[in-house]
C-alpha cells in the first residue's frame, strides 16, 4: 500500500551538502585521515537508467531512475527505492550516505544505498506501476543481489512493489531469491514487525532520550508531523507508553486537541479515508499546518520529509526534545540554533534506524529459511536501538558534541576501522 507524506517547505538546502557538512564536523573531531575521508565522502557507484514503459493508453513514456551505492565496506549495500516527482540525484546520494551511517550506528553488517524514480505514483495505475517496477529491476539486475545490493520500500513504494522486484529479479536468476529485497509481504518472506519497525525505533529513541532528560512519559506531551506509516506508528506506540499526543499532521493539514488525540481512532479514520485525516473530528484543524512544528509540547517528532525545520522556523520551536522520524528533517543551518536553545535532538540516522534493523532481520530469516516470532523481532529490535542510543549518548558526552554529531562520529569511526582492517586499497 502506498503512502504519501506532507510536502517539504520551499527554499530547502541541498541534502547532500547538509550531510557532508555534518560529516566534515565529525571527521574533524575524529581526526580522520585523508585516505579514509576521501573514500567515505563520495558514493562508490552512481547508476542512472532510462526506463521505457508502455502506459495504459498505449503510449511509451521514458522514466529516469537512479541507484546510488554509497559504501559496501561493512557488507552488501542496503536502501529503499523512492517513487516521487521531485526525486533528484543529490537527494538519492544523501539518502544513500545516511543509510551507511544508519547501519553503522546500529551495528548491522550493511553498507548504504538508495534508489529512486522520477514519477508520480499516485497518478499511475497498478499496471503502470508494475511495468515500471519490473523494468527498473530488470535494468539493475547486475547491481541488485542478496550479497550485493538489497532494495527496500521508501516513499511511494511498499510491499507490493517489493514483491514485484523480488519476482522480476528471481526470473532473471532462474530461482526464487527472497533475500534480494526486504519489506516484502509476509507470504513472500516478509518479517513480522517490519511495518511498524521504524515507528517503534522512534518510540524507543524518544523514551531513552526522555530518561536522560528526566522527563516522565506519563506527564509529557508530543506533536507528530507526518501521519504516514512512521508517524502513525510512532504516535501510537508513544501514546501506549503514556505520552499525550496533542497534535498530528498530514497532507490535509494539522490537527490539535488540548486533551490529547485518540491515536487509535485517528489511525482507524485515516485507514478508512484513503490514508488521510481530512475531515477528522477528533481534533481541531489548525489554521496553519506549519504551526504544529512550533507548538508548545515536550517532544516534537518530524516524521514526514526533508528540511521542515529550518532557519525560518527554528527560533519558534518550543519542544525540549526532537526525535527525527524522517530522513533529514532538520537543515544543517538550523543545527546551531537548536543547540544554542539547548534542545536535544535524536538524529535521523539513529532515531529512524529501527526500519533497517528489522529489514536486516528479514534478510537473516530469508537466508536461514526460518521465521521469528513477533515478540522475538520486537525484543531484539528494541535491544539494538537502546544499545545504539547509549553508544551515541556516550560519544556525545565524551566529545562534548550534540547527539547528531555524536551519531556521525560513532558511524564514521566504525566504517573507518572496518576499512582499515580490510586493508583499504
Amino acid at each position: 500500500m502506498l503512502y504519501k507524506e506532507p510536502a517539504p517547505i520551499k527554499d530547502k538546502e541541498n541534502p547532500f551538502e547538509s550531510m557532508m557538512s555534518r560529516f566534515n564536523i565529525a571527521a574533524e573531531v575524529l581526526g580522520l585521515d585523508e585516505e579514509v575521508y576521501n573514500v567515505l565522502k563520495s558514493p562508490t557507484r552512481q547508476v542512472i537508467v532510462n526506463i521505457p514503459v508502455t502506459m495504459d493508453d498505449g503510449k511509451v513514456r521514458v522514466f529516469e531512475g537512479y541507484r546510488v551505492i554509497h559504501s559496501t565496506i561493512l557488507g552488501p549495500s542496503k536502501g529503499g527505492v523512492r517513487y516521487a516527482p521531485d526525486v533528484f540525484l543529490d537527494e538519492v546520494k544523501a539518502l544513500a550516505a545516511w543509510m551507511t551511517w544508519k547501519c553503522a550506528v546500529v551495528d548491522i553488517p550493511y553498507g548504504g544505498a538508495k534508489g529512486g524514480i522520477i514519477c508520480d505514483p499516485f497518478s499511475m495505475s497498478a499496471g503502470e506501476m508494475e511495468r515500471l517496477t519490473r523494468a527498473y529491476t530488470s535494468s539493475l539486475q547486475d547491481i541488485f543481489g542478496p550479497d550485493r545490493d538489497i532494495p527496500a520500500p521508501d516513499m511511494g513504494t511498499g510491499p507490493r512493489e517489493m514483491a514485484w522486484m523480488m519476482d522480476e529479479y528471481s526470473k532473471t536468476k532462474g530461482s526464487t531469491e527472497h533475500a534480494v529485497v526486504t519489506g516484502k509481504p509476509l507470504v513472500l518472506g516478509g518479517s513480522l514487525g517490519r511495518v511498524e519497525a521504524t515507528g517503534r525505533g522512534v518510540m524507543v529513541s524518544a523514551l531513552a532520550a526522555m530518561d536522560k532528560l528526566g522527563m516522565d512519559p506519563s506527564k509529557s506531551t508530543a506533536a507528530v508531523q507526518g501521519f504516514g506509516n512512521v508517524g502513525a506508528w510512532a504516535a501510537k506506540l508513544m501514546a501506549e507508553r503514556g505520552v499525550k499526543i496533542l497534535g498530528v499532521s498530514d497532507v490535509s493539514g494539522a490537527y490539535w486537541n488540548d486533551n490529547g488525540i485518540d491515536i487509535e481512532e485517528a489511525i482507524e479514520y485515516k485507514n478508512a479515508h484513503n490514508g488521510r485525516l481530512e475531515g477528522y473530528k477528533g481534533a481541531e484543524l489548525m489554521d496553519d499546518a506549519g504551526e504544529l512544528l512550533t507548538a508548545k509540547v515536550d517532544v516534537l517528532v518530524p516524521a514526514a520529509v526533508e528540511d521542515v525545520i529550518t532557519i525560518h522556523n527554528v527560533d519558534k520551536i518550543q519542544a525540549r526534545l526532537i526525535v527525527e522520524g524522517a530522513n533529514g528533517p532538520t537543515s544543517y543551518k538550523a543545527d546551531n540554533i537548536i543547540n544554542e536553545k539547548g534542545i536535544m535532538v535524536v538524529p535521523d540516522i539513529l532515531a529512524n534506524s529501527g526500519g533497517v534493523t528489522v529489514s536486516y532481520f528479514e534478510w537473516v530469516q530469508n537466508r536461514m529459511g526460518f521465521k521469528w516470532t513477533l515478540d522475538r523481532v520486537n525484543e531484539r529490535a528494541e535491544r539494538i536501538m537502546n544499545e545504539a542510543f547509549e553508544r551515541v549518548y556516550a560519544a556525545s558526552q565524551k566529545y562534548n558534541v550534540p547527539m547528531r554529531i555524536a551519531a556521525y562520529i560513532v558511524a564514521i569511526d566504525k566504517v573507518a576501522m572496518t576499512y582499515k582492517y580490510r586493508g583499504g586499497f
